[in-house]
């Protein structure tokens, strides 16, 4: 193998990756939300199964539903949020996290995850006609507000409505101080004289968490995921758009509207199997969470019991949370190594209190570990450099004779004892690692707003420093940016190649490449590569000055 050859392939594969990311993953299109209609029965729901494979056939909209003047407005709050439920149906009319902002800016307004308007399309209505919502009965609540002051404190809130059939429900949910759980139960009484049909349903409908984008997570995963099977399945917005409906079926452990950050999610407790469907598009999900279909004998009861997450994407919390919630957390394919990384990130801020300073510690930690194949790595190049002018006289010699040539290169090395894939090996086994450090500082909640020295005030955002007037596209310098451009021409400079010229003056634009690649991306990943730029300069520095002594 050509060490050339090579490293240009892993830089190329680099440029691909993040480049086709950066422009050209398609951008999330606002089209009007196509709300479907759900299986209900358990004939449909085997006929569904079979049918898997075919395209979901369209199905009639959700109802739209006038709103009852009579039904209030029931106020949750806790020390982590502020909730509000209309008595009409009982979904989630507000849900505003205390401990998160809109923007960075301290008067921007705090995180609000619920942007739909309708009764019937709040969040975590409960429904017995399939997630249909054609009939939303009031559920008048035991209070009007509730409030959390103790930080381990819970609060017991009781709704109660009756359909016009003669099914009454009784809802019972409990709020917690310290967690953004919910637990919610539901008994469900035919208090008529003749048996009723029902299909228990929880639908979440959701819009995007933020109406803003930042220019380097219009990529990242959002939407309606469900935990299935012990799978996670993600179903994008273009797919329901393009192919309608999703169906899934199996023993669900969550369902749930994320976003980058946020995440919205149900979890039925009762039950072996669920069934789940999602409908919309990129500018809004449907998502109901069915029981299939119930036969409720008079004065029957039945209860259906589900724990509601509504909060933010960090691995901690989830954690905590318990029922594989954390799985939300999803980096990929680089997931078993970017987990610990994230770990190791939030271990040195637990004691640093700085994210910024995670990030190099984690770096200079990364390089430490691979220092010695590193090492070996460049000192294989560092000869390859020295032999170079034998290779370009047998390459002369034999230029005929191609196999001839290629078995006396192979002799040159194996007497001078230089590897030519040496060089290469060591950058190949850190791939893995830089991608899996590059989604974790794309997507970690812990990064957002984060603060780390002078104008750098988010490391989930580009930086910019601010000069006192608009620069056009930029609107500032990015200067953390321009210093990785510049470090990486020094470490080019200082690494020793084997490049024809040709080579090598494609090679001089790869740090200018970078630096307009990296222009729009989370300044915590620019501070990550500039910083590992510095380790690679050290460290190409102490080799050339070893070299020049021996």
């Amino acid at each position: 193998m050509d060490l050339q050859r090579a490293l240009t392939a892993i830089i190329l594969s680099f440029l691909i990756l993040i480049g086709y990311q950066y422009f050209f993953a398609p951008q999330a299109v606002r089209q009007p939300a196509v709300v479907q209609q759900q299986i209900g029965t358990k004939a449909e729901l085997k006929a569904s199964m079979e049918q898997a494979a075919k395209p979901a056939a369209p199905a009639a909209a959700a109802h739209s539903v006038k709103v009852n003047p009579t039904a209030r407005d029931i106020t949750i709050e806790t020390p982590l949020y502020t909730a509000v439920i209309n008595e009409q149906g009982g979904g989630f009319k507000r849900f505003v996290l205390k401990k998160y902002r809109k923007e960075l800016a301290k008067d921007s307004g705090l995180v609000q995850l619920i942007h739909t308007n309708s009764p019937a399309e709040l969040p975590m209505l409960f429904t017995l006609d399939n997630g249909r919502a054609a009939t939303l009965p009031i559920l008048r609540a035991d209070r009007q507000k509730l409030v959390l002051t103790s930080p381990k404190g819970s609060a017991r809130l009781v709704m109660t409505g009756t359909l016009p059939n003669g099914i009454q429900i009784v809802r019972t949910m409990v709020f917690h101080a310290d967690t953004y759980l919910v637990d919610v139960s539901y008994q469900v009484k035919n208090t008529s004289s003749t048996a009723l049909q029902i299909s228990p349903a929880v639908t979440l409908t959701n819009k995007p968490f933020s109406t803003t984008t930042k220019a380097t997570s219009h990529y990242l995963f959002s939407g309606p995921s469900a935990y299935i099977n012990g799978k996670l399945e993600e179903i994008k917005g273009k797919t329901m758009r393009k192919d309608g409906p999703q169906t899934l079926r199996g023993k669900v452990t969550w369902a749930a509207y994320e976003g980058t950050y946020f995440l919205c999610a149900v979890m039925p407790l009762s039950g072996d199997s669920h069934l789940v469907t999602m409908s919309g598009d990129e500018s809004q999900a449907r998502i109901v969470v069915s029981d299939g279909s119930i036969t409720l004998a008079p004065q029957g009861v039945r209860d259906f019991k589900y724990k509601m997450y509504l909060g933010p994407k960090k691995l901690s919390i989830l954690d905590a949370a318990d029922h594989d919630l954390a799985k939300a957390v999803n980096f990929g394919w680089f997931d078993v190594i970017a987990k610990p990384m994230l770990w190791l990130l939030n271990f040195f801020y637990k004691y640093i209190g700085n994210y910024g300073v995670a990030i190099i510690l984690v770096t200079i930690l990364i390089k430490v570990v691979f220092w010695p194949i590193t090492q070996k790595g460049m000192k294989s190049m560092k000869n390859m450099q020295k032999l170079q002018p034998k290779v370009a006289k047998l390459k002369e010699k034999f230029k005929d004779d191609p196999t001839r040539m290629n078995k006396e290169m192979m002799a040159l090395y194996k007497t001078y004892k230089v590897n030519p894939v040496g060089g290469c090996l060591p950058m190949v086994i850190q791939i893995p690692f830089f991608f899996a450090l590059y989604r974790v500082l794309m997507s970690a909640i812990e990064l957002r707003h984060a603060p780390f020295l002078l104008w750098i005030n988010d490391l989930s955002a580009p930086d910019r420093l601010m000069i006192g007037f608009n620069i056009p596209w930029l609107h500032g310098i990015p200067v953390l940016t321009l210093l990785m451009g510049v470090s990486m021409y020094l470490q080019q400079k200082m690494t020793p190649t084997t490049a024809d010229p040709t080579q090598a003056k494609i090679m001089q634009f790869l740090p200018v490449i970078f630096t307009f690649m990296f222009i729009n991306f989370a300044s915590g990943l620019v501070l990550y590569w500039f910083v590992n730029n510095l380790l690679a300069i050290l460290q190409q520095h102490l080799i050339n000055r070893q070299s020049r002594v021996a």
